[in-house]
């Protein structure tokens, strides 16, 4: 078929033959078949003009909401300029941006390496862990998620996943998230990290007890490890906080953020690392690098969004919004308790758990009618998360609660027949 002549064609039907046949299923049943055109705000707006009001915000990418004026004009600024790096000459907004992460991280996270995405930015600490170590053995959680690549793969925590792509990285012990004292007994002189999510995200919204991530800490320097912070989806102040590690006053060894990082414009990736972790380079400059990592666009554009984030104080929004928000989801379950199980999270990163994957789906289902965009979680399809752009105005929120508790009463009707 001619490229001109494919374009009168259905898009989800051209998604289904030239990118992902399953998914495009997914789509279709879902009711799925608007094409986004454009945004602003929270507000996402297809080609045919509807609008919908997101609070899946690409998964945690759109902190900034769509379309940020500030974070658009540093792009395009940037973009008249350079945008790829000659990977030769220095590289002005990369070192910019490291400077500026070495001020807002906690503690002595010092040094900054830059990647492409989130998956990236744990495959880097898994390799730096080791290299700084001298050690083989990393320690994850049940349930985490720290992306697809193979390394990230393997310290993830579903095996749905992980199955077709066996043998995977040896060496990775799984315990329960927030179970210090089970990670107390498989801690010994070969660990070379343990890696945690602050708040497991695609678990499930899984909020650990306050003095876990400080039991972890601890566990840690006893036994010579490193500590892995993933913060990809609770970075960029998504929790109420800048970094979700500032809850519990934890400064990790390495410190991984991406989605948000961005300004829901550019993919970027980053480990930030202290200066003892940092070591390796000195001894061999090049043992990790990246071709596109650290682009003159990609950190100009993160620079700013960084900004933007503190100018605009999106941290302390998402906690006065995220505490809204649970009272009134809260009050939601009380009112269904057969209906809506538990309501968790922090600042804006909030998971609503229902009896059934299917009863989940049709709440999601029944927000898709009314134009309101939410996801699962991806390891607990029981789950829907809600994580909107930290910009999303007050009467945005309130509309979106009102319609939650709309889709609620109705899913409520049928929810039995879902669950048999």
């Amino acid at each position: 078929m001619a490229i001109e002549e494919a374009h009168s064609e259905d898009l989800l039907l051209r998604y289904e033959h030239a990118i992902n046949p399953g998914l495009a299923r997914v789509f279709r049943f879902m009711g799925l078949e608007s094409v986004e055109a454009t945004g602003h705000g929270a507000i996402l707006v297809d080609e045919a003009g509807e609008e919908y009001l997101d609070l899946a915000g690409g998964y945690g990418v759109m902190i900034h909401g769509y379309r940020h004026p500030r974070i658009i004009a540093a792009a395009h600024h940037q973009l008249e300029r350079l945008g790829q790096s000659s990977r030769v000459l220095l590289n002005r907004p990369m070192v910019e941006l490291a400077e500026a992460l070495a001020q807002v991280t906690p503690g002595d996270l010092s040094y900054t390496f830059f990647c492409n995405s989130g998956a990236e930015a744990i495959e880097a600490a898994l390799k730096l862990s080791r290299a700084a170590t001298r050690r083989s053995r990393w320690i994850s959680t049940d349930g985490a998620f720290h992306g697809k690549t193979m390394g990230a793969l393997s310290v993830s925590g579903r095996r749905m996943y992980q199955a077709p792509f066996e043998p995977l990285v040896p060496g990775v012990t799984q315990v329960p998230f927030g179970d210090a004292d089970r990670l107390a007994q498989v801690m010994d002189a070969d660990v070379a990290a343990v890696i945690v999510e602050p708040i497991q995200g695609e678990g499930g919204i899984i909020v650990p007890p306050l003095d876990y991530l400080g039991r972890v800490r601890s566990l840690c320097d006893e036994a010579g490890a490193l500590m892995i912070a993933d913060e990809v989806q609770t970075g960029m102040g998504r929790t109420g906080r800048l970094f979700a590690v500032e809850h519990s006053g934890v400064v990790p060894d390495l410190l991984c953020l991406a989605k948000a990082l961005g300004g829901g414009i550019m993919p970027i990736g980053a480990v930030v690392g202290r200066p003892a972790v940092w070591k390796v380079f000195e001894e061999q400059p090049l043992i990790h690098t990246s071709t596109f990592g650290g682009s003159p666009l990609a950190t100009a554009v993160a620079l700013e969004a960084l900004r933007v984030t503190l100018d605009e104080k999106l941290p302390e929004r998402s906690e006065r919004l995220g505490t809204l928000a649970l009272s009134a989801l809260q009050a939601l379950k009380d009112r269904y308790p057969d209906v809506l199980t538990d309501v968790r999270g922090r600042g804006l990163m909030i998971g609503m758990e229902f009896p059934s994957a299917g009863v989940a789906g049709a709440l999601m289902t029944e927000l898709f009618q009314r134009h309101v965009l939410a996801v699962y979680t991806l390891n607990n399809e029981r789950v829907i998360r809600l994580i909107p752009p930290l910009v999303i105005g007050d009467a945005e929120l309130g509309r979106a609660l009102d319609e939650i508790q709309s889709a609620v009463a109705s899913v409520a009707v049928y929810a039995k027949e879902l669950e048999g």
